[in-house]
């Protein structure tokens, strides 16, 4: 069954049952009310009668007093204990009940009964008669005509309530239908992006803002999510492919090449290894990268610990400058002519050499401090500055070189995968531009660390890389 027809069969259902326990509940109440009130009615007709008629003297008075006293639709009766000198009267409709059998009751009795299909209400109040013996005054009514009115109440219950039904039938479905609109464009809205392939979105028509409406706008922020991710995981492909392919041509050129001519000309071989080993490294370095973005975030465990940025800054320098032959130099804040030129400024009156601590995993900490470092060797010529400091109570390292800069609107894109700023920038060429991996990699470890990687340049003056630390040693010891 869709689900449609359950709200459509449920609320009906439940209306329903509801309407006949209302119902139900009216005309229960509505009957102990109006019997009690009857009742009520009959004994206090019954003792006004029975007050006169103990005090009557002779069998002719205490007729002329049962006549007087009866009910307009009952009988009034004397019964002695003995049996002898009671007396009856009835109304005229109600002959019959003067040859029911009389009983003696030495209680007060208060009940309904039926005689013949017809309910009476039935008082029998015991008292003393004028002789001194005890006797009873039973008076019996009938209840006819409030049956006959609560029978016109239930007729009415009854007729009320199937009038009611029909619209609540009707509008119960159109309540299912308005319920399953927005599911059910929905539905047809994914069943159109299977078909086609293509992302789509709900039209969201009117201005409610219930949960149906969040449902809406929620499936079409995760439509969107979902497109974007789609994008980029295309975008991502058809890069990665792309780069892929360049070292691979490069190598299988260089090969052929060797398998030529590299029996012939010793001076190929030379120039044809060193190709082949450059873009192999580029390769593999490419390759690492995309496996690490690749892998979820999830499974980036950083090791936090405090690390002392100055003597940490010195071993990435020198591991770096025997690598790759260049100079980098290794500036503290507490340096005021070098720190004054660095940017951001720091405040040297906030650190020493000995707490300038911050938390960090150190190996993704170094990785991090690779990238940009190699990044200020591709784009600049002349010295690297690698810079430790604390700048208000926030560690932080910083990578600066005097290269080319950036242009104002390649920036806020620095940090997207395979983006390069210079795209006409030849891949072969040694030294020569990156596969704009790098600081989308940077990035992400730094976030992976709880820390900021920041990128300021200027155009034609050199870039500086920040990177902002989450927090000093001495804050990591004393929180543990």
């Amino acid at each position: 069954m869709k689900l449609g027809s359950k709200i459509h069969l449920y609320s009906s259902v439940l209306f329903a049952i509801l309407l006949l326990a209302a119902n139900v509940t009216v005309y229960t109440v509505f009957h102990r009310l109006m019997m009690d009130r009857e009742m009520s009615q009959l004994l206090a007709e019954s003792e006004q009668a029975a007050e006169v008629l103990r005090t009557a003297e002779g069998r002719l008075a205490l007729n002329g007093l049962l006549r007087a006293y009866v009910p307009l639709d009952g009988t009034l009766r004397w019964v002695e204990a003995s049996g002898e000198g009671s007396a009856l009267v009835a109304s005229g409709n109600q002959l019959e009940l003067g040859r029911q059998e009389q009983a003696f009751y030495s209680e007060r009795r208060l009940e309904q009964v039926t005689i013949n299909g017809e309910r009476f209400g039935f008082v029998s109040l015991p008292v003393i008669g004028p002789s001194g013996s005890v006797a009873n005054v039973q008076m019996m009514s009938s209840l006819v005509e409030l049956t006959e009115l609560l029978s016109i109440l239930r007729l009415v219950l009854i007729s009320v309530s199937a009038a009611v039904l029909v619209p609540v039938v009707i509008s119960s479905g159109i309540l299912g239908r308005l319920v399953m609109r927005p599911i059910t464009s929905m539905t047809s809205t994914m069943r159109r992006i299977i078909r086609s392939g293509e992302f789509a979105r709900l039209k969201q028509t009117g201005k409610s803002r219930d949960e149906l409406a969040q449902m809406g706008d929620t499936f079409n922020e995760m439509i969107g999510l979902l497109e974007e991710s789609f994008v980029r995981q295309e975008q991502f492909v058809s890069n990665a492919s792309h780069e892929l392919k360049t070292p691979l041509t490069i190598i299988e050129s260089y090969a052929s090449l060797l398998k030529r001519r590299g029996a012939e000309r010793p001076d190929l071989l030379e120039e044809s290894v060193e190709a082949i080993h450059s873009e192999a490294v580029r390769m593999k370095t490419m390759t690492e990268q995309l496996l690490l973005l690749a892998t979820s975030r999830r499974e980036w465990k950083a090791d936090m610990q405090p690390v002392g940025l100055v003597a940490f800054a010195e071993q990435v320098s020198t591991m770096f400058s025997q690598v790759h032959h260049r100079n980098v130099t290794v500036i503290s804040s507490l340096d005021p002519v070098q720190g004054a030129a660095l940017v951001p400024e720091a405040d040297e009156a906030e650190a020493t050499a000995q707490d300038l601590t911050a938390l960090a995993d150190p190996d993704m900490l170094k990785q991090v401090l690779f990238i940009l470092l190699d990044n200020a060797r591709k784009y600049s010529a002349g010295d690297i500055e690698l810079v430790a400091g604390r700048l208000q109570g926030t560690a932080f390292l910083a990578v600066k070189d005097r290269g080319e800069g950036i242009p104002p609107e390649d920036l806020p894109h620095v940090f997207e995968r395979f983006y390069r700023v210079d795209k006409a920038r030849s891949r072969e060429q040694e030294g020569a531009g990156g596969t704009g991996l790098g600081l989308s990699l940077g990035k992400e470890l730094c976030e992976a660390m709880g820390a900021r990687l920041e990128l300021e340049s200027t155009l034609g003056a050199g870039t500086t890389a920040t990177i902002w630390l989450p927090g000093s040693g001495q804050e990591y010891l004393t929180w543990l």
